[in-house]
């Protein structure tokens, strides 16, 4: 396999998201200890317009700063999940040709620095990245990850690490009992999911509507009504503008995919039963604002890196990964139904392409049935 010395890489301006331009720059000689890692395919989807809005709030932007342009603008690359193979080692136990999934940036090759490498996974442990959450900087060797097969590259790309999301949500919300909101056996407590069309929103509640006591209800565009109720996982859809077809008194939680700030201070102010509200993603970016002065429980922004800590020490990284495994295979079988597919990929091949492909993710407007596989 021929040395990369080259990549090709998607800027964002950190203050205005919809300003790119693409950027192709030589990557230098390996260090002792390093890989070089060429990206094949990348997956896009509004989670990833998300890590790019909160960015600076949450440090995605740390995890492959951009050196300096010479223009003086705040550039940064959006972390995607994909999958890679290793085109130069100077890594005793990493080899050439190697496949492996995890967490890069929008660009052609990037450089790791493999540590703690067991069969299954490595960590990158370059400085940048030392005080960054570790979920993030772990590789997964495709030879050896339960999740992978082949064929199955899309897919993963695509919902592995949003469903990982849904999981640990509807794991948060069952750890803490609901918050509440079930204790009533006579009455379900009601599950308020926003942007319910997106991939996260639709595998949390998958794995909600497989609980007890709880009436899962997605909130959409008119446009993707039809589409939501096609999945089978809400037992009711609603427009925006139907807050008001929701009892103001039913015990409810709100998990909020959108970010809307308008829409969250509508469903706190409706909802007078409201037990708990997470704060999950930012689908409508152009809309997102403080959850200062609501009515109700404030708004509490999810980690899921603290859930998955949480559960590692008590189930230990195994226990977590079995059931992590087993979840994932029933929701991809669902997913990738013969008759009625929940998914149909796109890729999207080159600069002008990739381009194309971000504003449309980034508007929000595309087919919530179409997922972006991206290679620069």
């Amino acid at each position: 396999m021929p040395t990369t010395t080259h990549t090709t890489e998607l800027l964002v301006r950190k203050d205005q998201l919809p300003t790119t331009t693409v950027r192709t720059s030589s990557m230098g000689t390996l260090t002792d200890g390093q890989v070089r890692v060429d990206i094949g395919r990348f997956a896009l989807t509004s989670n990833n317009i998300t890590y790019a809005a909160m960015g600076d709030a949450m440090q995605y932007w740390q995890f492959f700063p951009v050196a300096d342009t010479g223009d003086g603008l705040p550039w940064g690359r959006i972390p995607v999940w994909g999958f890679g193979t290793v085109s130069a080692s100077r890594h005793p136990d990493v080899a050439v040709g190697e496949r492996l999934y995890g967490y890069f940036p929008m660009s052609s090759a990037v450089d790791l620095t493999p540590a703690k490498v067991s069969t299954s996974a490595f960590f990158d442990a370059a400085p940048h990245r030392a005080g960054l959450h570790a979920v993030y900087n772990q590789y997964m060797r495709c030879a050896t990850d339960p999740f992978y097969t082949a064929d199955t590259e899309d897919i993963q790309a695509l919902l592995r690490p949003l469903f990982i999301t849904s999981w640990l949500i509807d794991d948060f919300l069952a750890d803490n009992d609901f918050f509440g909101a079930t204790a009533d056996a006579a009455r379900p407590a009601v599950l308020i999911l926003s942007s319910a069309s997106s991939k996260t929103a639709y595998g949390t509640a998958f794995q909600l509507a497989q609980r007890k006591g709880v009436e899962v209800v997605g909130l959409t565009s008119p446009g993707n009504v039809a589409f939501c109720e096609s999945l089978g996982c809400y037992h009711r859809v609603l427009t925006y503008d139907q807050l008001d077809q929701i009892a103001p008194d039913a015990p409810s939680i709100y998990v909020d995919f959108a970010g809307s700030v308008s829409l969250r201070k509508a469903v706190h102010t409706h909802c007078t039963g409201l037990r708990f509200s997470s704060s999950i993603g930012a689908t409508h970016v152009a809309e997102m604002g403080g959850a200062k002065d609501l009515p109700g429980p404030k708004a509490t922004l999810f980690f899921a890196p603290a859930q998955v800590k949480k559960r590692s020490s008590e189930w230990g990284p195994q226990g977590l990964g079995q059931r992590l495994v087993q979840s994932w295979q029933a929701f991809t079988t669902a997913v990738s139904q013969a008759e009625r597919p929940w998914l149909r990929v796109e890729h999207h091949t080159g600069a002008a392409a990739v381009q194309t492909a971000y504003q449309q993710v980034l508007g929000g407007k595309g087919d919530p049935r179409v997922g972006h596989v991206l290679a620069l």
